[in-house]
This record gives C-alpha cells, structure tokens and sequence, in this order.
C-alpha cells in the first residue's frame, strides 16, 4: 500500500488555491463575448477547439496531488453548474475562485473557517 501525503495548514491552503487557480485562469479567458478559445490536445485524434468551460476545466490535470485537489473541486463546481443549468460554466467557476480567494483572506486573519463557510452559504 503506497504511502498518504499529509500536508497542513498554510502549505495546504497555498497548495489547493495553487491548483484551483491554474483551472480557473485557464477557463475564465473563454468569459464573456470577446472571450477567447482553448485548443486542448487529445492522445488520439485531432486537438479540439473550445470556449465550454466545463470542457476546459474536465481536461486538466494536475501532477502535484495537492494543487490537483484544488483543481478538482473547481471541475467539480463547473460540472454540477453543468449539470443544473446547462451553461454558465465559466462564470461559475470564476465566481468559484473569487469566493475562496476571499474566504481564505478571512482564515489567514484568523477567523474560523466553519463560521467563514456559513456566511458564504447564507449569502
């Protein structure tokens, strides 16, 4: 059985918004009307061009296993975006990153993190 990495507190917190803010930035330049197109590269067959956020963000993987957890809970919010209302992907996951950037402005000065989530959640 492979060993766990254990990581903690700020390393952690630097670690996850690391990877969600690599899916992030790379979905939010496909935003709005003058947004761009991503080209992704399939192992098979042609590279695919899209501006779909949820397709964008289902692509990316990360090597460190920490930031990939980042990464993954963003894929996670353009997926049920997805799922639920069938567009505004790309917002969402905007709107995803600014909420943790802000969030965790709070955790570092030091208020507690459950008390941080309920107040996201009320809003």
């Amino acid at each position: 059985m492979a060993a766990k990495l254990v990581s903690l507190d700020m390393q952690a917190r630097t670690a996850l918004i690391r990877g969600l803010d690599i899916v992030a930035d790379t979905v939010k330049i496909t935003l709005g009307p003058k947004g761009r197109n991503v080209v992704l590269e399939k192992k098979f067959g042609a590279p695919v061009i899209t501006n779909d956020g949820v397709t964008i963000a289902k692509e990316i993987d990360l090597e460190d296993p920490f930031e990939n957890m980042g990464a993954q809970l963003v894929k996670e919010v353009a997926s049920k975006t997805n799922d639920v209302a069938g567009d505004g992907t790309t917002t969402a996951t905007v709107l995803a990153q600014a909420l943790v950037h802000e969030g965790m402005k709070h955790v570092v000065a030091g208020a507690n993190p459950m008390y941080v989530r309920r107040g996201i959640e009320k809003a």
